[in-house]
């Protein structure tokens, strides 16, 4: 599991295979149901622990995102899978055009308010100036919430059409917006319906509760094999995104079913405490030999242990028991790369001033995505090689992106001391 920012929208796209081929494997019926392209339909996975998910368009198609939150917050498949319903409700009915019209609308009383009340403030009603401007805002926010309320209201409804289309039960969605509702209620005295973006929690359970009871699917179980998967992908998640301390808290030492096990991996994985990572690890590969996923986090465990040659066969055997999975295939790459990276550096103790080898070593750096390090490992070729202003250049860049203080952040300092006065010369 890797994180990627995603700068634009100030959110953080987690990329894990496990968890992307469950999510598809839920929004897949659902989109080919609403008529939707169910390729075109892509389902994203936000590192964010805020209980949401939205939908939007973009690259030529829908998207889904779904929050760590989310996915923490459903107790099965089955609340998981409406909550995606939901959102491919939006889709279906074209809210994502829709709402920036509404928005459009809302302003229109805000800007009037607006022009009013500095007519009365440069009046000298200053005070009255500042109601008209409130009311106006209170007036416009009114508007919009109430459009956004219907259209929460109608995705539930279609959700609810095509979990009854996909023979599934819509009961989940109605049981958690329940749990939901209760929750709010007991975190509120009293709730204004029109301050919130969506029908207040009992309402909504109300309105979804006739298609509910008249759905044939209503007491339709999710499958064994289907829950296994949603506990397992659920575990690994939290030991991932959750504080450690609140991750082990959640499943403790003396819980030994195997989510509990995978949750205490991806945690000390992180903690680092790296031998109890491996021994969860072990356990879980005896359990289920054939999990390509336990071999992915072997391989991960091996990694950071500093020991490349141990995680190639790990994660060779992830990609023999799933060869189609493309990010398995990138992190046997990056293995490889590390014992290349390995032999380079020994390579570079005996013969520091090739400038091939270090050419090779920041090429490395740079398949690995470690851009300081192939920054250095440039400046050190090109110092080497005898172009000092190249060399000053890719040291300074390295030295602004490493840890001040660093082994690598002085040698970068060494090469910017020795090679600026040689590049001034250079350009005489």
């Amino acid at each position: 599991m890797t994180a990627t920012p995603v700068l634009a929208q100030g959110i953080s796209i987690l990329r894990d295979t496990e968890t992307e081929e469950m999510l598809r494997g839920y929004e897949q019926p659902l989109a080919q149901a609403a008529g939707l392209d169910p390729v075109a339909t892509k389902v994203w996975l936000v590192g964010d622990n805020e209980v949401n998910a939205f939908a939007s368009f973009g690259d030529g198609g829908e998207n889904i995102f779904m929050l760590s939150g989310i996915i923490l917050y459903c107790k099965s498949p089955n609340e998981l899978i409406g909550v995606m319903a939901h959102e491919t409700g939006h889709i279906k009915a074209g809210h994502l055009i829709g709402g920036e019209a509404a928005m459009q609308k809302a302003m229109i009383p805000m800007l009037l308010s607006l022009v009013a009340g500095i007519g009365a403030m440069v009046a000298g009603a200053g005070q009255a100036g500042m109601v008209l401007m409130g009311v106006g805002q209170a007036v416009a926010m009114n508007q919009f919430t109430q459009f956004t309320q219907v259209q929460e209201s109608t995705a539930d409804q279609i959700g609810a059409r095509l979990l009854n289309a996909t023979h599934q039960s819509p009961l989940g969605m109605s049981v958690m917006f329940e749990r939901m509702a209760a929750e709010e209620a007991r975190g509120a005295y009293k709730i204004d319906p029109y301050a919130v973006s969506h029908p207040v929690g009992q309402t909504r359970v109300a309105q979804l509760e006739d298609i509910v009871q008249a759905s044939p699917y209503r007491d339709l179980k999710d499958s064994p094999q289907v829950t296994h998967t949603f506990l397992m992908v659920q575990a690994k998640l939290a030991g991932f995104v959750l504080p450690v301390g609140e991750a082990l808290t959640r499943y403790p030492v003396s819980d030994t079913s195997e989510p509990a096990r995978y949750a205490r991996t991806m945690a000390y994985l992180r903690k680092p405490d790296l031998v109890k990572a491996l021994a969860e690890t072990n356990s879980l590969i005896k359990d289920e030999p054939n999990n390509p996923y336990f071999y992915e986090v072997l391989g991960q465990i091996y990694l950071s242990m500093a020991k490349p040659g141990d995680a190639i066969p790990a994660y060779q055997k992830a990609v023999d028991l799933k060869p189609r999975a493309a990010q398995l295939r990138q992190a046997l790459a990056i293995a490889g790369l590390s014992v290349a990276l390995t032999n380079l550096k020994a390579a570079t103790l005996a013969e520091g001033d090739d400038p091939f080898t270090w050419y090779q070593t920041a090429r490395a750096y740079g398949l690995m995505k470690n851009q300081p390090m192939a920054d250095l490992a440039t400046a050190e070729a090109n110092y080497n090689g005898g172009d000092m202003m190249q060399a000053l250049v890719f040291a300074t860049r390295a030295q602004r992106a490493l840890p001040q203080g660093s082994p690598d952040w002085e040698k970068a300092g060494d090469i910017i001391g020795a090679a600026g006065p040689l590049a001034k010369q250079q350009r005489r």
